[in-house]
């Protein structure tokens, strides 16, 4: 079974269509590469790293998937991480430290889910959305979640491990139209170079 995807790290951003950028030093922050896309989404720049790899990641699956396709409550999101917000927590904090004013920007970051909030915002979406942290990936968590949200009448779900602590990142995101075993998700996972 094929399954579209878009894989992203600190050096590298591919997608299942064939599509490979090679990210250099001052793109860490993605911003050259949002640019790149073409699309007018100014929110994008205040945007957190997770919700910007995740933003990046969607509109490359755009390159395979006709989302238009779906109704606006069709598509429903599973998304996980290790970290949660861990990386703006501690921005936020020190905001607090350091200017005795926590900062409302970062605020609205210091909850993980708020990516597929953003996402869903983009794209006006109203399916159901979750995301979980988790000690490592789990084929398992989302293979049940998928079956699941297929159960409760979704046509399509947006899976995701968006990670972000410090300098490391990374983020998977992929799409099914089907329930799909663990198996299938370990292999997607696995075959990633990473």
């Amino acid at each position: 079974m094929h399954i579209p995807f878009c894989y992203i790290n600190p050096y590298t951003i591919k997608s299942s269509s064939g599509y490979t950028f090679q990210l250099q030093e001052e793109e860490s922050d993605f911003k050259t590469h949002y640019k790149a896309l073409e699309i007018e989404y100014p929110k994008f720049y205040k945007m957190d790293r997770l919700s910007k790899m995740a933003f990046i990641a969607l509109n490359h699956l755009t390159q395979e998937i006709e989302f238009d396709q779906f109704e606006d409550d069709e598509i429903h999101m599973i998304f996980g991480n290790t970290s949660a917000s861990t990386f703006v927590d501690q921005l936020f904090s020190e905001s607090y430290s350091l200017q005795k004013s926590p900062s409302p920007s970062l605020f609205v970051y210091t909850l993980p889910n708020i990516l597929t909030g953003e996402l869903a915002i983009f794209k006006k979406w109203y399916g159901e959305n979750c995301f979980y942290v988790c000690e490592s990936f789990d084929p398992i968590l989302f293979a049940d979640q998928i079956a699941f949200a297929f159960q409760k009448g979704a046509k399509g779900v947006l899976c995701g491990w968006v990670e972000s602590i410090g300098n490391k990142h990374e983020a998977l995101m992929f799409f099914v139209k089907n329930p799909v075993s663990e198996l299938e998700i370990i292999e997607l996972y696995n075959n990633l170079e990473k």
